[in-house]
């Protein structure tokens, strides 16, 4: 069987070690050099990064998240062995694993980190198509002769570079299709590297549960069942002309992922709608000014995205939930692209402003849409000396956190509030 060692990448390779360095990381399979579609995905990206930069957190459970009625951003694999998964009630992960540590998310670092990564996936490929911060898909169809090598030869590569130079680790799904990727990616996490190859799909996904099949929720796992279908083969039984009889147009698309068809192609740099970051209180909150204050947060915590991302927009959207979980959404458009902190917080302050009466809120967010390039953002403003100095001042902030870190300067309400 074909395979190489995911240490050394020599390709001297026993059935347990490395014949040239030992070791037993070894990545073997028939079809290992007809593979090209890949899906890569950080492990625990968000504590691992934390981690990377706090050493004394190695052997620590790590939740980042916050707050008692917040959610789980990211929980390290030691948290995951007490059940702590993404998404979790704060509360309820606090409850599984009370010696943990609790950091808050800090998205300007973690989006600084994805661009490094991306911009390491596109040096492998163009054809990139970013699912989220912390993963992709990658079609490495036809770049054995630009790099010398096989997709996994060119995958084991990129991961080892990573993980000495980046400071994080990832796991990688290679495959012939992006549906097969994506399963392979978490058949080894951390630091995998699994492959799913043409002769084997269908053995695999027999036995697996339909749930594994994106898109299928509980709903939708609930109706399938009642219909007798629970495992993957039970799709594989059906004709695929009766599973669109009985499940219309998405019985053909269930019954050829059952099989490992998927002609989904990747396709690079999928645009993003919208960019936003929202945040759930401890206790409600009425008042304005400690409204403002989060929101501010919030905000600095959209600009880091945009400009992590390279785009700015045009439309900020406030999100507020009350006390009785009733959602609120005020919009409004600015007359540029804006990438800056200041602007969008002003816009969405304005949209707040309105909204308190007296309700109790639990929740809010702020975001921004209607999406262009980062050349477009925050022209200079001839009228208004002081909002061109805004910009400026902003932009030196960036500068100093990015050179030495989020901590070498704090900016917010309380310190720029009059100018």
């Amino acid at each position: 069987m074909h395979g190489l060692c995911r240490d050394c990448l020599s390709e001297t390779v026993s059935a347990t070690r490395c014949g040239a360095c030992g070791s037993p990381r070894l990545a073997r399979h028939p079809e290992i050099h007809a593979l090209s579609v890949a899906h890569i995905d950080c492990d625990a990206f968000y504590a691992t990064i934390e981690k990377r930069d706090d050493p004394s957190l190695a052997d620590k459970p790590l939740i980042v998240g916050g707050g008692v009625r917040g959610v789980v951003s990211t929980a390290c694999y030691i948290a995951r062995t007490y059940g702590v998964h993404s998404a979790m009630p704060m509360f309820k992960a606090r409850r599984l694993c009370p010696d943990a540590v609790v950091v808050r998310p800090d998205m300007a670092k973690y989006a600084a980190v994805a661009r490094e990564i991306r911009k390491r996936m596109r040096e492998l490929t163009p054809l990139v198509e970013p699912v989220s911060i912390d993963e992709a898909f990658l079609d490495l169809s036809g770049t054995e002769r630009l790099h010398g090598r096989s997709a996994a030869q060119s995958l084991a590569r990129f991961a080892i570079a990573v993980e000495r130079e980046v400071g994080i680790t990832v796991s990688v799904g290679l495959s012939y299709n992006k549906f097969l990727a994506k399963i392979a990616s978490d058949l080894d996490k951390p630091r995998g590297f699994a492959m799913l190859g043409r002769a084997e799909a269908a053995s695999f996904l027999a036995a697996k549960p339909i749930s594994i099949i994106f898109g299928i929720g509980k709903v939708a796992q609930e109706r399938l069942a009642r219909g007798g279908f629970r495992t993957i083969a039970d799709l594989q039984r059906s004709d695929e002309i009766e599973l669109m009889r009985r499940l219309g147009p998405e019985g053909q698309r269930l019954s050829r992922l059952a099989r490992g068809i998927d002609h989904r192609k990747v396709v690079p740099d999928r645009d993003a709608k919208s960019i936003s970051a929202e945040t759930t209180f401890d206790t409600d909150i009425a008042a304005l000014r400690p409204l403002e204050k989060l929101l501010w947060g919030l905000s600095e915590r959209v600009s880091a995205r945009l400009k992590a991302s390279g785009v700015s927009g045009t439309t900020v959207t406030i999100k507020l939930k009350t006390a009785e979980f009733q959602t609120r959404t005020r919009a409004r458009s600015l007359s540029d692209p804006t990438q800056l902190a200041r602007r969008i917080f002003d816009c969405g302050r304005e949209l707040l402003a309105k909204e308190i009466d007296g309700t109790k809120f639990r929740l809010i967010g702020i975001g921004v849409s209607n999406l262009k390039s980062a050349d477009a953002a925050d022209p200079d403003d001839l009228v208004d000396p002081r909002a061109r100095k805004a910009a400026s001042s902003e932009r030196a902030v960036d500068t100093l956190r990015a050179k030495f870190g989020r901590g070498a300067i704090m900016r917010g309400l309380a310190l720029d509030e009059n100018g």
